[in-house]
């Protein structure tokens, strides 16, 4: 072939290339009509762009999944698309469909886990939810890799799900929700606490376990440094920590009343043993933290609740004696519930 047929070859390729190039352009960046209602579409952790587009091109959100995969190819925009479930109202190019995946815009679910939920209610929250069914929270939050990894087995993540608004994808697997909550925990332990624990000749999970019952039993949240000075005081001096909420914690998390909790032997049951339980009884919030790391600086051993969830604090037994009986002389009088605490 001589250089004229040479050259002649050359622009016929460009011009096919172009040619293809504003093909591929035209289903690229031209917008379907918009839909009525939003369509879904899942796209799996690990899935090509290529299954994707044939599946958004079925479901009429993309004019031609072959165009779609091209334009990815051409922009790299095919190797960056993030798994989820995505909804699409129409009027969008390919281009603009494409950019939704690489930028991860899927559809999520927004759930709020308050202060002092034990394992077992975050579990029922997450269901209630529609992210993932209860049990299988809880196999993954105490055996699951998370906790083995993290080496929190055999009483698992209690007190490291850390309290927080979340947003997750309704795929999501319980191991996944594991992970963020346990991350944002872990967060908290920089290393200035890290100096503290050490100041206080502390482990994390002790921080954690008298975090959770601080945030058990404080009701009003300026209290929290106050009670967390009582139980720092009672370990000092030898003393039992005789925390209701800690006597109605068990590994079933069935709910008993406190009246009937601290007669009860358990492993939780701070009225029969010094120090703290084994474990966190509920997810604290950063506040409740704060206080265990930098409780109030007090000579207070007993507190009791009172109606409006204030405490009055005593220094002495015989003091405790006159508060109780105060309050329930008083119009502050609490009614026989399972959350009274005397201490």
């Amino acid at each position: 072939m001589g250089q004229r047929g040479r050259l002649t070859g050359a622009v016929v390729a460009l011009a096919v290339a172009v040619l293809a190039m504003a093909l591929i352009t035209r289903f690229a960046l031209a917008p379907v009509a918009r839909f009525k209602r939003p369509r879904t579409v899942v796209v799996r952790p690990g899935e090509p762009l290529k299954a994707v587009a044939a599946r958004l091109a079925r479901r009429g959100v993309a004019r031609s999944g072959l165009a779609l995969v091209l334009y990815g190819d051409l922009t790299g925009g095919a190797r960056k698309i993030k798994p989820g479930e995505y909804a699409f109202s129409g009027g969008e190019s390919a281009a603009q469909v494409l950019q939704h995946l690489v930028n991860g815009d899927f559809l999520t679910i927004a759930v709020t886990i308050p202060e002092g939920m034990t394992m077992r209610q975050i579990a029922d929250r997450l269901q209630a939810s529609r992210l993932v069914c209860a049990r299988d929270f809880i196999q993954a939050a105490t055996r699951g890799p998370i906790p083995t990894a993290l080496g929190l087995r055999p009483l698992g993540l209690e007190g490291y799900l850390f309290p927080a608004a979340y947003r997750f994808a309704p795929n999501v697997s319980a191991d996944q929700i594991t992970a963020t909550m346990a991350a944002r925990f872990y967060r908290i332990l920089t290393p200035a606490v890290e100096q503290r624990l050490s100041e206080l000749g502390m482990t994390d999970r002790g921080l954690v376990t008298l975090a959770s019952i601080i945030e058990r039993e404080a009701k009003v949240p300026g209290e929290r440094p106050i009670i967390a000075s009582v139980f720092y005081n009672r370990m000092k001096l030898g003393m039992p920590l005789q925390s209701d909420s800690t006597a109605q914690y068990n590994r079933s998390w069935e709910a008993k009343s406190a009246v009937l909790a601290v007669r009860r032997p358990s492993a939780f049951n701070t009225y029969d043993f010094r120090g703290l339980p084994p474990g966190p009884i509920a997810n604290p919030g950063l506040a409740s933290i704060m206080a265990a790391l930098y409780p109030a600086q007090t000579n207070y051993l007993y507190f009791v609740a009172t109606r409006d969830g204030s405490d009055l604090f005593s220094r002495t037994y015989a003091g405790h004696l006159r508060n109780i009986a105060r309050i329930r002389q008083s119009s502050l009088a609490s009614p026989p519930a399972s959350n009274s605490s005397e201490h």
